[in-house]
């Protein structure tokens, strides 16, 4: 698959054809041509967003099926004069509406963040002369003037460089350096992390300077075309989805009950009116008024648990995703790894460590013959001099005195000083093994001085090879004994090959635990990194990250396969290296559509496409503004570890939510089945419309505290996918049996005690309401609901609802038309409770054996 939007010619054409097709100089554009350009091309930004209407997302927020009978609820329910009822379910829908709203916003606001984070000056030539101007007014053709510390401002083809080394990790991901040369030409069909004659905006200069004409601007470069994706709508979540289609399913449902129950009564003469409206009072009451509520307070509260594990949620409706992640993708980089270069360890020819190693690296460092050695350090030399090993040593460079320097340049791939120490003077060779091998004719072995053979250089390269398999980066040292007072270049010569030094990205302390704890808890790994395929299988075989040959790939490979193959791909292979944003954004997007909940861990810029795309984007506290932005989670500490807590925190979200839809869906549809059945022998309606609304709300109320519910520990060990053919079986095993039981006692008080209307509505208020709650304690666990402890708030409001249900009916409230209830009916209520809890704890058993997956 071809990088989408990216004209990759510039970097397959000569440095003279580039300028000619832009038509400018080395010395610059002229300032009127500049402007010209400005007009044609536009800024150098990513575009104004367009502003969303208040009234269209407002809108849009009604498409949910869920919402729509909310609404028609809260209509029936003022139509019932239950204003009150009516009041919390539009309140209910507008709190709602405004989160939706807000989310609406999120790309407008990770736009500016892009816009913020470029908004720099750069060196340009204008007019022959050399100018400070703002990224914006970047046109193609400009002439840009770089060094080190100074950000890319747009993709620029190479005209000159001078030891130019760039981290391109916020665009690529590539963990080290990448050194570019003006002079080399690049197949047009290369990688990004490949174009050695290009640089791309947002990356920064690490060593060196160059010259470069600007190519690309604005959306047309590669960070535009990142910032093109994160302005797309952004993707409902496994978990919105799911909702969508369990409210469609209820819609439904409602839909053919009420239809049913209106018939039936109306056929038996019970009033077309009466008939109506108590229809819809069943359709109000089946339908979950408290889910929305209940879903935020549950979400709020999984969220404030996780905030505890040092994970903050930006977007509730992902904690439920969050614990349900089956697959995980994540960057080597600062995931695995500390994201560090750090010396690892320093070899001499012996095997053994030797300081002199260590002592000479120091001293073989940029600056050194200026007395400014270790003031102003690359990468490289920078992690030796703040390695454990140099501070041990670093009191012995008095000893040395470096007289002269030979700095590194990309042809020659070393750099050298001269030493004196004593009456010796020596020359200092440090840089890539294969550089110092074809230069040194002898070496060191049992501290005896042989001839390098070339049967020994090839021993010596092939060992480098089996370094960076482990993931480790290699520079060679040698030295060269000599009598002289400066040196150069050419002085580099028979040298005596000393020894290595090793340099790694260590994996850190936590990533193997993490990594067995996520592969205990059924989730998917898979590394998706920009770094080379050597390095990057190693850092994943160090974690403890099994795969096989065929389950690694690079970004080359995909680059150039069918849709049909990268899918595959996408979907079996575990090691992702030298990948690019897109591609990445791609795997997500085919891993989301194969029906898996992907969680995309990532903090750079060249992550925020996948961070959108993914059910759940994880970034970190110092991950950049942009990643930030377009993700969902963010880790206050950038840790593996932190990872697996808050999994674990959302899939006991989860299952508190789950445990409300199942209670609320079986006994709501119980009791609409039990109607359904008793108004065909009933003449009489056997519920009035407020008594079915007050036990909707009285019901609803204890499963408010269900969101700090204790969940079984079997229920975290592996995730949980919503399943609406669960959920219906669910409802009609257990509304089945509440239908069961409200016959036993519907039918005694209909034909054997034949009460009147009033106590028979108010004793199947009672029953009804109270066997709701009581059941709860049965369903919310797999266990015998005594092996399950329940939270305080869930136990002492169950008690409460239970406790106001006995005295509404005790006292007769009048304003419910409640009437008394005689003694038998009341043991007859009270046999039936019991009854009813004890066969519910017998059929859970079977339940969960039959259907649990």
């Amino acid at each position: 698959m071809n990088e989408k939007g990216f004209d990759n010619k510039w970097c397959s054409k000569d440095i003279n054809s580039v300028l000619r097709e832009f038509d400018t100089k080395r010395s610059g554009l002229s300032d009127d041509e500049a402007y010209k350009r400005l007009k044609i091309y536009g800024l150098n930004n990513f575009g104004e967003e367009k502003k969303l209407s208040f009234f269209k997302v407002l809108i849009s927020q009604f498409k949910n099926w869920l919402t729509l009978v909310l609404i028609f609820a809260s209509v029936v329910s003022l139509i019932l004069g239950e204003k009150i009822d009516s009041i919390v379910i539009i309140l209910l829908v507008v709190l709602s509406a405004l989160f939706g709203f807000y989310q609406e916003y999120k790309a407008e606001r990770t736009l500016v963040k892009l816009k913020k984070y470029v908004k720099r000056y750069s060196n340009v030539f204008r007019s022959g002369r050399l100018s400070r101007i703002e990224h914006e007014y970047i046109v193609p053709g400009d002439i840009v003037s770089l060094h080190i510390g100074d950000i890319v401002p747009a993709d620029i083809r190479l005209i000159k460089t001078d030891a130019l080394s760039l981290n391109e990790a916020i665009l690529t991901g590539e963990s080290f350096p990448v050194i570019k040369e003006a002079d080399v030409i690049i197949s047009p069909d290369s990688l990004i992390s490949d174009m050695k004659n290009m640089v791309f905006m947002g990356t920064s200069v690490v060593e060196g300077n160059a010259l470069g004409v600007v190519v690309e601007t604005g959306l047309r470069t590669q960070f535009g075309k990142i910032v093109k994706v994160v302005k797309e709508n952004e993707p409902e979540t496994d978990f919105q989805i799911q909702i969508s289609k369990f409210s469609r399913f209820l819609f439904r449902l409602i839909i053919l009950m009420t239809v049913f129950i209106f018939l039936s009564n109306a056929i038996l003469n019970k009033g077309i009116f009466s008939s109506f409206m108590f229809a819809i009072a069943l359709a109000v009451g089946i339908a979950p008024e408290m889910l929305p509520a209940i879903i935020t307070v549950t979400l709020s509260q999984g969220a404030i648990k996780m905030a505890k594990k040092k994970v903050v949620v930006k977007k509730l409706a992902a904690v439920e995703d969050f614990g349900n992640i089956n697959t995980l993708c994540m960057d080597k980089t600062g995931t695995l790894t500390e994201g560090n270069f750090t010396l690892f360890d320093y070899k001499n020819n012996d095997g053994i460590r030797d300081k002199k190693l260590i002592i000479y690296s120091m001293l073989c460092t940029e600056g050194a013959s200026e007395s400014k050695i270790g003031q102003k350090l690359n990468p490289t030399d920078r992690a030796i001099w703040e390695s454990y090993f140099a501070r041990s040593y670093k009191n012995e460079m008095s000893k040395y005195k470096v007289i002269d320097e030979n700095e590194f340049d990309y042809e020659r791939r070393r750099m050298s000083v001269l030493v004196k120490s004593g009456d010796e003077t020596f020359l200092i060779v440090k840089g890539s093994p294969e550089s110092i091998i074809s230069i040194s004719s002898f070496y060191y072995k049992d501290n005896k001085k042989l001839k390098l053979s070339e049967k020994i250089k090839k021993f010596i390269l092939n060992e480098v090879k089996k370094y960076e398999k482990r993931g480790l980066r290699a520079i060679s040292l040698a030295l060269r004994y000599c009598d002289i007072k400066k040196s150069n270049s050419s002085d580099e010569k028979e040298l005596i090959y000393l020894g290595i030094i090793l340099f790694k990205d260590p994996i850190k302390t936590t990533t193997k635990v993490a990594i067995e704890k996520f592969l205990d808890m059924g989730i998917s790994l898979k590394i998706l990194s920009g770094d080379s395929l050597t390095v990057t299988k190693s850092i994943a075989k160090e974690s403890g990250i099994e795969f096989s040959d065929n389950e690694v790939i690079t970004g080359d490979e995909l680059k150039n396969c069918t849709r049909d193959e990268f899918v595959d791909y996408a979907k079996s292979c575990i090691v992702f290296a030298r990948v690019s944003p897109i591609q990445k954004y791609e795997i997500v997007k085919v891993l989301n559509y194969e029906g898996h909940i992907v969680g995309f861990l990532g903090d750079g810029v060249n992550d925020a496409p996948a961070l959108k795309e993914s059910d759940v984007g994880i970034t970190v506290d110092t991950g950049t503004d942009v990643a930030k932005e377009a993700s969902d989670i963010i880790l206050l500490q950038k840790d593996l570890k932190v990872l697996v807590d808050g999994i674990e925190a959302g899939r006991k979200t989860f299952g508190n939510i789950m445990k409300y839809i199942l209670n609320t869906i079986s006994a709501n549809f119980g009791n609409m089945f039990t109607v359904a059945l008793s108004s065909l022998f009933l003449n009489f309606i056997p519920l009035l419309p407020k008594q079915i609304l007050l036990n909707n709300l009285i019901s609803d109320i204890p499963l408010f505290a269900i969101a700090t519910d204790n969940v079984d520990e079997g229920f975290t060990q592996k995730p949980n996918k919503w399943n609406l053919n669960y959920i219906k079986n669910f409802m009609i095993y257990f509304g089945f049996i509440s239908s069961v039981f409200d016959l036993c006692l519907i039918i005694p008080m209909a034909f054997l005690f034949k009460v009147s209307p009033s106590v028979f509505q108010t004793a199947w208020f009672v029953q009804s309401s109270i066997s709701e709650m009581l059941v709860t304690f049965a369903i919310r666990t797999k266990l015998p609901f005594y092996k399950s402890k329940p939270s305080k708030w869930l136990f002492w409001l169950s008690v409460i609802s239970i406790l106001s249900v006995v005295f509404l009916a005790i006292f007769e409230i009048s304003i419910f038309s409640f009437a008394k209830i005689p003694k038998i009916i009341w043991f007859l209520i009270i046999f039936d409770l019991f009854a009813y809890f004890y066969v519910t704890e017998l059929v859970k058993k079977r339940f969960f054996r039959k259907y649990e997956s």
